[in-house]
């Protein structure tokens, strides 16, 4: 056992898709800080980042309904529509910024245009939707959008799950043609080879035990080499934790403040994959739908188009499903061991108030494939059982804490803690996490790096142009950026895919 010493600027936990990100944003800040990356698993991006354990969705709210919510009156809130949308405009503006420097090269390795569309049955639902539709249609974020409930525009848009189809309810569903499909693993791995390029210290298969604050203010990380179980330390003045799941455990253990009362709760999916080349060239959409009652945010259902690796396929689901862990590869005794005496109460009272949101989990486990099936009936009616897979997705934490709400509320989103004097930071939640990695990244920045942020600001506006300015506000902006990410992000056409289709068949 080693026990030798490092020090560096900056340590990065976790080598997925945020402390991607935050790492290629302070390279281009501050080439000459000293940047090292822990990673227990042999390569970039095998967690919740990986192609195979999300949906890949651009989350842009152009069809995710959870992000409009039904007020009592009956007008529809797209506050939330509108944040996302606009943190995900910031996250395609800065993938540009990459591409026109040449940092990373082909955006087709990591992006593709896919409609986004939203699909709804029954009378209350259509009302619902055509609601929807006409509270955002005339928002500039979300131009473009189409509202059909006409069987017949519906066959020319979303075919697979048109035929078929008994029609002995109202349905409609909204398109717009600027959706994205993004392998996230893709680009993970991406953003990790142009670090390296940069001479960041990346170290896979090396697990951080333990994390201490050292008398100079400093973050002591006690690292240990997965194959030989040699312990090292290594210092630094600034430690982000973006381990995922496992965030929370080492935010525990740093022992600050802001961390206290904090818990976890842990939630998994899994998705009804097609890759029959047959099938799969009969839709190309993401289409969301309602969730059923009782169902978290990220359970809501929808039958992606995804392209991973130049292939199609079509994703349906997810299906949550509970497991105590805390990370896909993480241990059994994540859940038992995040209680804490300072996060007890909030914990058991988030039990109690979540016992129709844990039977409903339970209930997702005991599914069989053909009671999944079924729900893949819903949207695509003649859907055969031989056709589809079951694929284990990734796992999320949602996070658990005292709000205004009450004790024990669960948080669904993603959620930084940062020490007051900025020096660590954990990255806590899930979705829409990924699809604003860049927004929340900004955030660890402005939280933990004040006093740079007016040196950093011109830079920060080359990489992204509508930094610190609301969209909303100026709408001449938001054509002038789509115009520019699109062109560059090659969003405009959809040749790509049709090459892609030709791959697989």
């Amino acid at each position: 056992m080693s026990n030798r010493q490092t020090k560096t600027d900056v340590i990065l936990i976790g080598a997925g898709i945020m402390s991607a990100t935050l790492g290629s944003l302070l390279k281009e800040l501050v080439p000459d800080w000293e940047i090292t990356v822990f990673e227990r698993r042999a390569n970039a991006g095998e967690e919740s980042s990986n192609e195979w354990n999300n949906a890949g969705t651009g989350h842009s709210s152009l069809c995710e309904l959870n992000y409009t919510v039904e007020q009592p009156d009956g007008s529809i809130d797209i506050s939330k529509a509108i944040k996302v949308n606009e943190e995900y405009q910031v996250s395609k503006q800065f993938w540009s910024y990459l591409i026109n420097s040449n940092l990373i090269r082909n955006p087709r390795d990591f992006i593709m245009p896919v409609p986004h569309m939203s699909f709804v049955q029954g009378e209350q639902d259509v009302t619902f939707l055509k609601k929807r539709f006409e509270a955002l249609s005339n928002n500039p974020l979300f131009q473009g959008m189409e509202f059909s409930d006409d069987p017949a525009k519906l066959m020319e848009w979303i075919p697979l799950m048109m035929q078929d189809r008994k029609m002995n309810k109202p349905i409609a569903a909204t398109r717009i043609e600027s959706g994205t499909d993004v392998n996230f693993g893709a680009l993970t791995r991406l953003l990790f080879a142009h670090l390296k390029s940069k001479n960041v210290d990346i170290k896979f298969k090396h697990d951080v035990d333990d994390i201490k604050r050292t008398s100079d203010g400093s973050w002591e990380l006690k690292v240990r080499n997965v194959d030989t179980g040699t312990v090292e330390r290594r210092t630094a003045k600034f430690v982000f934790i973006g381990g995922g799941g496992g965030s929370l455990h080492l935010l525990q253990k740093s022992d600050i403040p802001e961390g206290k009362g904090i818990g976890g709760f842990p939630v998994s999916g899994l998705f009804m994959v097609c890759q029959k080349p047959n099938i799969v060239a009969q839709h190309h959409a993401k289409v969301y739908g309602k969730a059923s009652v009782g169902a978290p945010p990220m359970s809501v259902p929808h039958l992606d188009t995804r392209v991973i690796d130049k292939k199609e396929s079509l994703f349906f689901g997810p299906f949550a499903g509970f497991s105590p862990k805390f990370l896909k590869f993480g241990s059994m005794l994540d859940l038992v061991t995040s209680v804490k005496t300072h996060n007890l109460v909030t914990m058991m009272a988030a039990g109690v108030k979540n016992v129709p949101l844990t039977t409903y989990l339970i209930k997702e486990v005991m599914l069989s494939k053909e009671k999944r099936m079924d729900a893949l009936r819903e949207f695509v009616p003649d859907a055969k059982s031989e056709d589809w897979e079951l694929l284990v997705a990734g796992q999320r934490v949602q996070i658990i804490k005292d709000t205004a709400a009450g004790k024990g509320t669960l948080q669904f989103g993603t959620e930084v803690i940062n020490a007051a004097d900025g020096s660590i930071a954990a990255l806590l939640g899930a979705s829409p996490g990924a699809s604003t990695a860049v927004s929340v990244m900004l955030e660890v920045i402005k939280k933990c790096f004040p006093q740079h942020l007016k040196a950093w600001e011109p830079k920060i506006k080359e990489m992204i142009p509508s930094y610190g300015v609301s969209l909303m506000k100026k709408p001449e902006l938001i054509n002038e950026i789509h115009t520019s990410t699109e062109r560059t992000l090659g969003l405009g056409e959809n040749l790509p895919l049709q090459i892609a289709r030709r791959t697989v068949s």
